[in-house]
C-alpha cells in the first residue's frame, strides 16, 4: 500500500465550529462548504473514514449517494479508508448468509466504481483486533443514558418494543461507540454522509474530547472529527420507498443494461405532464431527475427545463439512456474482474487488512501508553 501511516493534521476550525446533534444542518452544510475549500487547497490534511454493512451487492443508492463521492475524494488526494462492517451484520439477525461471498462482491463493486486499492484502504471488521479493542476504553467515556439518546439505538428500541419477539442485542445498543471506535482507530478526522451522520459523528467527537481530557491533556491524541455533508440524496427505489435489495426495489450495479431498462420503467411518476423538480411535491418524478442528472453530469432543475411537457414518457427514456451510457464502463470492469481480469477482491482485502492492522495495533500501542496499561 502507497498511503501513509502520520496521521493527518486537523483541519482549520477559524470560522466556524464543528456541528453539534443539536446544529442546524445548515450550519453543517456551511462547515462542510469551508472543508471542501479546505480539500481543495491541501486534500492531505483529511483521512476519511466511511464504509457499509455487508448485506448485499452494492445498488444504485449507494452508487449515487456514497460511492460516487468516495472515488471524488479519493481523487482529489484525500486519503480514505472505507470499513466492511461485518460484525454489523450479527446487530439484528442470528445468521450471516454467504458472509464471504457478500463481501467479495462489495469489493468487485468497489474496485469496479474507480476505488483504487493502492491509495484507499479496504478492510473487515473482524480483521482487525485492535480497532474492536478500543471499544472497551472508549464505552467507559461515554454514559448508557447518552447511547440510548442516539437516534440508531431509540428506533431499534422502539422497534424492538413493537415486535416483542427480538429484543435489542448488546451489540447493536453499543453500535454508535463501536462507529467512533472505527473513526478513531486510523485517527479519521473526516466522515462523509448525510443528516443521519450528524449525531454518531457528535458522539464520537465526545468520545475523542473526553479521552484527550482524560488521559492526554498535554497533547490531545485522537481527533475530533467533522461531517462532510455531501450532496447524497435518498435514491427511491421502483415503489417510491428507499432504495433497498431487503424491499426488492433496487437496481444493482451489477446488473445489466436490459434490467435498467425495466427498473426505470417500472419507477413511479405521477399524473403531471410538465416535468418539473419538485422533490418536496413530486418526490417520485424528483428522484428520477437526480438519477438522470448525476448520470448525465447535469442538475436535476437543468434536466427538468429540457424534458419539460415531454412528460413521464420522455423522462424516462432520457433517464435510461443516461443511466445506460454511465454505468457502462463501471459494469465493463466489474464483469473484467470477476472473470480475473485484474486484481482478485479477497486478496485486495487482504491487503487492506493488513494495513488496517498496522494502524490499529499502533493506535491501541498508544491508547495502552496513556491509559497507563503498558505491562
Amino acid at each position: 500500500m502507497t498511503v501513509t501511516l502520520t496521521p493527518p493534521a486537523a483541519p482549520s476550525r477559524e470560522s466556524a465550529s464543528a456541528p453539534s446533534s443539536t446544529a442546524s444542518v445548515a450550519a453543517a452544510r456551511a462547515r462542510s462548504a469551508e472543508i471542501e475549500a479546505q480539500i481543495a487547497a491541501d486534500p492531505s490534511r483529511f483521512r476519511v473514514l466511511t464504509g457499509e454493512r455487508p448485506t448485499g451487492a452494492l445498488h444504485l443508492g449507494h452508487y449515487v449517494g456514497t460511492v460516487a463521492n468516495r472515488v471524488r475524494l479519493q481523487r482529489a488526494g484525500v486519503e480514505v479508508v472505507l470499513v466492511i462492517a461485518d460484525y454489523q451484520v450479527i446487530t439484528d439477525r442470528d445468521e450471516t448468509g454467504d458472509l464471504r461471498g457478500t463481501v467479495r462482491e462489495i469489493v468487485l463493486d468497489y474496485l469496479a466504481a474507480g476505488i483504487d486499492p493502492e491509495r484507499t484502504t479496504i478492510f473487515t471488521h473482524s480483521s482487525v483486533p485492535a480497532l474492536n479493542q478500543l471499544l472497551l476504553p472508549f464505552l467507559s467515556l461515554v454514559t448508557t443514558a447518552e447511547i440510548e439518546r442516539n437516534p440508531t439505538v431509540k428506533a431499534e428500541a422502539l422497534a424492538a418494543a413493537r415486535r416483542q419477539g427480538r429484543p435489542m442485542s448488546g451489540l447493536l445498543f453499543t453500535y454508535p461507540v463501536h462507529q467512533a471506535a472505527d473513526i478513531l482507530f486510523c485517527h479519521g478526522n473526516l466522515v462523509p454522509g448525510g443528516q443521519d451522520q450528524l449525531p454518531h459523528v457528535e458522539l464520537t467527537r465526545t468520545v475523542a474530547r473526553r479521552f484527550n481530557q482524560r488521559y492526554a491533556a498535554a497533547s490531545p491524541y485522537f481527533p475530533e472529527p467533522d461531517v462532510l455533508l455531501a450532496p447524497a440524496p435518498t435514491i427511491l427505489g421502483t415503489d417510491g420507498r428507499k432504495m433497498s435489495k431487503s424491499a426488492g426495489n433496487a437496481l444493482e450495479l451489477r446488473d445489466d443494461e436490459d434490467a435498467t431498462a425495466r427498473f426505470v420503467r417500472r419507477a413511479k411518476t405521477d399524473s403531471e405532464r410538465h416535468v418539473t423538480y419538485e422533490p418536496d411535491r413530486r418526490p417520485e418524478v424528483a428522484n428520477l431527475l437526480t438519477l438522470g442528472a448525476f448520470a448525465a453530469g447535469t442538475t436535476p432543475e437543468a434536466l427538468a427545463d429540457e424534458i419539460g411537457a415531454g412528460g413521464a414518457g420522455r423522462l424516462k427514456h432520457v433517464v435510461t439512456e443516461a443511466l445506460v451510457e454511465h454505468l457502462r464502463p463501471l459494469r465493463a470492469r466489474r464483469r473484467a474482474l470477476a472473470a480475473g481480469d485484474g486484481p482478485d477482491p479477497l486478496d485486495v482485502l487482504a491487503r487492506g487488512n493488513a494495513r488496517a492492522n498496522e494502524i490499529a495495533d499502533r493506535t491501541l500501542d498508544d491508547v495502552r501508553d496513556l491509559m497507563g496499561m503498558r505491562y
